[in-house]
């Protein structure tokens, strides 16, 4: 087994030539799980800081369900939305960016290929090694640009879909951030009652911040119980402000 816990066999087959042929010739591909994380994260501790603030303040169910209900489409969208014009946004601007060095390279193509040779002369590419690495990139004006592009200002080719991404922060807000209402909902659709119904939502919302830690400790390679522990702490803090603050107010509203 290597580090990584992956069987050798599995690591070599990966690097015959073909099967790096046909993995190159596929492109990079692009994760959604940080899409999914923020969502998921941020859904759980705004619907759960609304729980805590209203139990705080002891008030009704009904009250929880259309705060919570209203963060989830709200916030949910808002927050989808975003993450679509930021990262529509960001590829604006590599693409302002590949018309810049197109437009120096038509105007300025010495003072370009200038810069390919520094570029690769610092990677330690020397004498007729460096000038036909210079030779070769420069011969074909896309691969020049996508050089410029990743060495001069370090960035990717090609990118996440910003549909997909605000597809992914939708979801995970959506599926996971109605965890913290699922008693009270259970409690209003059943018309029965629930013994200490914020308890019981508070320990589905710690177990539902563990596993969305856990989840992406394993993902990124970290330690399963640290993701988790660091994402419940995390949430707890969020969760508990919010508490603070509705009794806070509670006590407000009880002077007035």
């Amino acid at each position: 087994m290597t580090s990584s816990n992956r069987p050798a066999h599995d690591i070599d087959a990966e690097h015959t030539p073909d099967a790096i042929r046909k993995r190159l010739m596929a492109g990079p591909t692009y994760s959604y799980l940080r899409d999914f994380v923020f969502g998921a994260i941020d859904g759980t501790v705004t619907t759960f800081a609304i729980v805590a603030g209203v139990a705080g303040a002891d008030l009704s169910t009904a009250i929880v369900l259309i705060l919570g209900v209203a963060n989830l489409v709200g916030d949910g969208f808002s927050m989808a939305a975003s993450n679509f014009l930021g990262t529509r946004a960001e590829q604006e601007i590599h693409q302002r960016t590949r018309r810049t060095e197109e437009l120096h390279i038509a105007l300025m193509p010495e003072g370009e290929r200038e810069e390919i040779r520094q570029i690769f002369a610092a990677k330690g590419f020397r004498g007729e090694d460096l000038e036909r690495v210079v030779e070769v990139i420069t011969a074909d004006r896309e691969r020049w640009v996508d050089t410029m592009l990743k060495e001069e200002h370090g960035i990717p080719i090609g990118g996440p879909s910003p549909l997909r991404a605000a597809f992914s922060t939708f979801t995970a807000f959506v599926l996971v951030g109605v965890l913290p209402l699922v008693v009270f909902i259970y409690e209003e659709v059943s018309s029965g009652s629930v013994k200490e119904p914020f308890i019981w939502s508070a320990g589905v919302t710690g177990l539902a911040f563990f596993a969305i830690g856990a989840i992406k400790g394993k993902v990124v390679g970290q330690r399963w119980y640290t993701g988790g522990a660091e994402t419940l702490a995390v949430g707890g803090a969020a969760a508990g402000l919010a508490f603070l603050v509705g009794v806070l107010l509670k006590g407000i509203v009880d002077t007035v």
